[in-house]
């Protein structure tokens, strides 16, 4: 049986700058129908690159030779007739962040039609038939209600799941799913593995599976192509490839997992932070007259402490909480109950005075590349905080700059480089000086690596640790990633829709947790 998508010798170049930077080059691999292979690598590798080349997707600078046959004909090369056949019927794409992907002013059901009358002629009734059928199978609860909502008024795991619907709408042979589930909980990320599998298996089609998660490959290929430098250096059955790899970077991936426990927390360690019945209800308000008719109760009744030195995990899923409980604790947003900061009432200080403060609380985000100003060099960037507070320690501020680079694993030789000059991991490193430059007791973490390659993980969560030892840090670490939490946390508390449902001693969480919801959450990272 001849494969259902057949890649050989393909080589993708970029012309930039009056020179050609090579991407891909000279990649072979083949997937059968009903198949599930996985390209792996770190971001960079050229995994994403070769599946857009696939069928013309990339940009006009890109130069592409080889081969890729789908059913026999070849797609390099092919008219844009054939190419526009193909896209989105044969071959579909589901992309790593549906939030981009779909279109933010149509709604569910005008972005699924869309495709329903391009390449099947449906409209109407008989699309809108079409539409409920395909959400059903996806997993979408009250299809019928759903059809008007926009992306923003749905979940990032709905978003998804609309995203797989599109791509399935016109039964495809071959589906390319690029880290589709990066963004995601571990529950909603086990449901969604589960569904692609389910469908594949019932629709027999071939699933080219992108990601740097190996925990998912695992999971969910039946071969492996490890992608390195544009190259793939190793390939085989998932089995042989876990077992027995072969080249030394697969080796390196498969090690580069989270490991070990932070530092113990001195004995005598002062309290950083304390909640005492912390609420936080958002009022609904209907009516001329703006009447409050109810409460989204995003944080309720939270009690929790965390001393110099010690790391508090907090988890749940999607909505749960997590990052308000973190904006409520630094005076953020308005809440209700007690904060105290070293034994310090936070609620009693005035605006005037948590300006002062600000600098003894930092917090650094998900997405270094979003929270760094893309106008503002490296230097200036880590500078800022500097600056806004007026601290003058006698050191000059590009000394300063130098020395915290260093520190956290950067050369200062590139102080004066743009973000997007940096890797992921580099501009995660820059997030991490930002915060370090102002020596804070409390830095607040939300979702610090979950964008960040398996290796970078291991180096940010170490660089991490080292920094909490020297400088008796607390952390209020925010992740969806259990292995992360396992590595750096003394104590995890779980959340779930605004409530506490667990907390304790990380250890004793992990090897014995109390609640099914807990146990639901660490069978879904196995």
């Amino acid at each position: 049986m001849s494969p259902v998508l057949d890649v050989k010798d393909l080589h993708v170049a970029f012309r930039q700058d009056g020179g050609v930077t090579p991407a891909v080059k000279g990649i072979s691999f083949h997937l059968d129908k009903g198949e599930t292979v996985a390209l792996v690598g770190e971001s960079g590798s050229g995994k994403s690159v070769s599946a857009l080349s696939l069928v013309s997707l990339l940009g006009d600078n890109a130069q592409v030779r080889g081969s890729a046959r789908f059913n026999g004909q070849e797609m390099i090369g092919a008219d844009e007739a054939t190419l526009r056949q193909v896209r989105g019927n044969d071959i579909s794409f589901i992309f790593q962040e549906p939030m981009t992907s779909l279109n933010p002013l149509h709604t569910i059901e005008k972005q699924l039609a869309e495709s329903l009358a391009l390449h099947q002629g449906l409209a109407g009734d008989a699309a809108r038939e079409k539409i409920l059928a395909l959400l059903d199978q996806v997993g979408i609860q009250d299809a019928q209600d759903r059809l008007g909502s926009y992306p923003h008024q749905l979940s990032g795991g709905q978003r998804q799941r609309i995203m797989i619907a599109m791509a399935l709408a016109n039964a495809p042979h071959v589906l390319i799913a690029d880290e589709p589930t990066t963004a995601l909980d571990v529950t909603i990320q086990a449901q969604i593995l589960e569904l692609l599998k389910d469908l594949k298996d019932r629709m027999g089609m071939g699933l080219l599976f992108i990601t740097h998660d190996l925990g998912i490959v695992r999971r969910i290929a039946d071969r492996v192509c490890v992608m390195q430098n544009g190259e793939i250096v190793e390939q085989g059955p998932t089995t042989q490839i876990f077992q027995s790899p072969q080249h030394p970077y697969t080796q390196k991936l498969l090690a580069a997992e989270p490991s070990g426990a932070p530092a113990p927390v001195p004995d005598k360690a002062p309290v950083i932070a304390s909640t005492q019945n912390l609420r936080v209800w958002f009022p609904i308000q209907a009516g001329f007259l703006r009447r409050t008719i109810g409460h989204v109760k995003a944080v309720n009744d939270t009690s929790l402490t965390v001393r110099a030195g010690e790391t508090l995990g907090i988890v749940g899923e999607s909505g749960s909480g997590k990052t308000t409980l973190a904006l409520a604790i630094m005076r953020l947003i308005q809440s209700s109950g007690s904060i105290r900061y070293l034994d310090q009432d936070l609620r009693q200080w005035s605006t005037k005075q948590l300006r002062h403060l600000r600098k003894d609380m930092q917090i650094v985000f998900q997405d270094p590349f979003g929270s760094l100003s893309p106008r503002m060099t490296c230097a200036q960037i880590i500078a800022e905080g500097l600056s806004v507070h007026k601290l003058d320690t006698g050191t000059p501020q590009r000394q300063l700059v130098s020395d915290v680079m260093q520190e956290v694993g950067l050369d200062p030789a590139a102080m004066d480089r743009y973000p997007h000059e940096f890797s992921g991991g580099q501009r995660q490193r820059i997030a991490i000086a930002r915060a370090m430059v102002l020596r804070p007791k409390l830095l607040v973490l939300d979702e610090p690596t979950s964008a960040l390659d398996m290796t970078v993980q291991v180096q940010i969560v170490e660089l991490l640790r080292a920094l909490q030892m020297k400088y008796g840090l607390a952390y209020l670490f925010i992740s969806h990633d259990l292995k992360v939490v396992r590595a750096m946390s003394h104590q995890v508390l779980v959340m779930k829709r605004g409530d506490v449902i667990e907390y304790g001693p990380a250890q004793q969480l992990f090897d014995a947790p109390q609640t099914d919801y807990t146990r639901q959450l660490l069978q879904a990272t196995r």
